[in-house]
């Protein structure tokens, strides 16, 4: 293992026929690429061994109007038997390489009470440049045994977000790139306003990231510092719909910080309301 929350390939591989153990792909697109990429079919064509799809935008609340909000915890159980998850194994998720989704599948399982869950360094991409084996076609297992459960604290609401940005006791971090940030680009996602909430500060989410897993422990220190976030405060993370944000989460958990939790609303919220304040610049 490379950190407590990765592994290799190596290591995977070593691994991948452990009957305590299972691989999940977490591959997700950003927002704007559903009109040029099918996701399901680039899992269907490969993935590995064994590895059901742990679709993000499937397994979110669909009552809400906002992106990727997550669902009850009974719902998530029962979308996780369905897929054959077993929550008492050691589960370890993937996306294509990026950071981009992984770390929210990680967080998810987590919050609904997987013991044991890591992410593979590198992911699909990392995977193949390994030289390892892929599969093509679905993936579909026998019903398993998962009991979720979730502690609400993790997750703020905008209410908590509008109280902390006017009177501060948290630090919210933003993770969206910082053109988006500032307000000089347009949202991917169309009727969202520019810039972000007030008082919050900007870590982009890919400053973290390298070659398809985080930065050691010293560079993201000096990152965070860099950007004004002191590690010893509550945070807040947030970014455009609750997936990135969670690359901050996975940050902060591997430097040891505590306290640090979700806005799941993120921009997709914040920025559709015309009776919220935004900053720009």
């Amino acid at each position: 293992m490379t950190s407590s929350f990765f592994v290799t390939a190596d290591w995977l591989a070593e691994h991948l026929a452990d009957s305590d153990l299972q691989t999940l792909d977490a591959r997700m697109l950003p927002p704007g690429q559903e009109q040029v990429r099918d996701i399901q079919a680039e899992y269907q064509a490969k993935h590995l061994p064994g590895a059901p799809f742990f679709d993000i935008e499937a397994l979110s609340d669909h009552t809400s109007v906002y992106p990727h909000m997550l669902p009850r915890a009974e719902t998530f159980a029962v979308a996780m038997r369905e897929l054959g998850v077993n929550s008492d194994k050691h589960l370890v998720v993937y996306d294509e390489g990026n950071l981009f989704s992984a770390p929210r599948a990680w967080w998810m399982l987590r919050e609904f009470g997987v013991a044991k869950v890591s992410i593979l360094a590198g992911g699909l991409k990392g995977w193949e440049e390994a030289g390892f084996q892929v599969e093509s076609g679905p993936v579909t297992l026998p019903e398993a045994e998962f009991e979720a459960r979730f502690d609400a604290k993790v997750v703020k609401r905008l209410t908590d977000v509008l109280l902390i940005s006017h009177e501060g006791g948290a630090q919210i971090i933003d993770a969206r790139a910082a053109n988006r940030f500032t307000g000089e680009v347009d949202e991917p996602r169309p009727g969202l306003r520019r810039g972000h909430i007030p008082n919050s500060l900007n870590v982009p989410w890919n400053s973290l990231v390298e070659a398809g897993r985080l930065k050691s422990p010293d560079a993201l220190k000096a990152i965070f510092s860099q950007q004004g976030v002191d590690l010893a405060q509550p945070v807040v993370a947030s970014c455009g719909s609750g997936v990135t944000a969670v690359v901050v989460i996975l940050a902060l958990t591997t430097l040891g910080v505590e306290n640090v939790t979700l806005y799941d609303g993120s921009w997709g919220e914040w920025g559709s309301r015309d009776d919220l304040p935004v900053a720009v610049g």
